[in-house]
């Protein structure tokens, strides 16, 4: 078995954050890294898409986190940048929000579920998350910034969603949510602090691998494919 590749899969450059895709690539390659996703906020989008310089070793991934607090506005977000981006995340944090991103298989993550005095997820949401395939994300960057009874909240929200998440093999993705450099954490470290938030060892490794390597695999599939749904069958297999 090889070593894993590691992934994060929400990384906020210039002008939602405050380093250049560019710079956050060479730190997140430095770390040890296979690729990242920058995945600006869909308010906060780049003037002009910035040319992604891949590698065979580091590949930066095209996404977006869509902020919509209609539902049906969302609906039509989801479907104007779904095939322009790898990596299609929603902002979730109001119920009805949360429900439609969990409701859509074409979103990818959903990150910060959270709202008011709700974790943001419950047993029909998680349900609708396994079928749909839409992985929860969780996001380290509130952690590294909050304090007192805020981290107290935070932990205790996503320790709910993880015992939901276990309950009905709703995938997860780790990630750094950074908003610049001194955001990012090597994998080995975000690895380490994953598992004080509560997560197991073998469940933060497929949050940061496994998991971000199947939805590139979805969204980018193989010469063989033709659409969803559809069989290739081999000649004379008609029947």
């Amino acid at each position: 078995m090889g070593k894993p590749k590691f992934y994060d899969f929400c990384v906020h450059a210039v002008p939602d954050g405050e380093n250049t895709a560019e710079q956050l690539a060479a730190l997140a390659r430095h770390f040890g890294y296979s690729g990242i996703a920058l995945a600006n906020h869909s308010d906060k989008l780049p003037q002009s898409q910035p040319e992604l310089s891949s590698t065979n070793e580091f590949e930066i991934f095209r996404g977006i986190e869509l902020v919509e607090e209609n539902p049906s506005k969302l609906h039509g977000l989801i479907g104007k940048f779904r095939k322009s981006v790898d990596v299609l995340i929603v902002h979730g944090g109001s119920e009805n929000i949360n429900r439609a991103a969990l409701e859509n298989p074409q979103v990818d993550i959903l990150n910060h579920p959270a709202f008011e005095k709700s974790s943001g997820l419950n047993q029909v949401l998680a349900k609708a998350a396994a079928e749909n395939n839409v992985a929860i994300g969780l996001t380290l960057r509130p952690f590294l910034h909050s304090r007192g009874p805020r981290r107290v909240r935070l932990l205790s929200d996503l320790r709910a969603n993880l015992d939901l998440a276990r309950k009905y093999d709703v995938p997860l993705v780790l990630s750094s949510d950074a908003m610049s450099c001194f955001d990012l954490r090597s994998p080995r470290d975000a690895l380490a602090l994953a598992e004080v938030c509560g997560l197991e060892e073998d469940e933060a490794l497929e949050a940061m691998t496994t998991v971000p390597e199947r939805i590139i695999s979805k969204n980018r599939p193989g010469p063989g494919y033709i659409r969803e749904g559809v069989e290739v069958l081999e000649e004379g297999n008609y029947f």
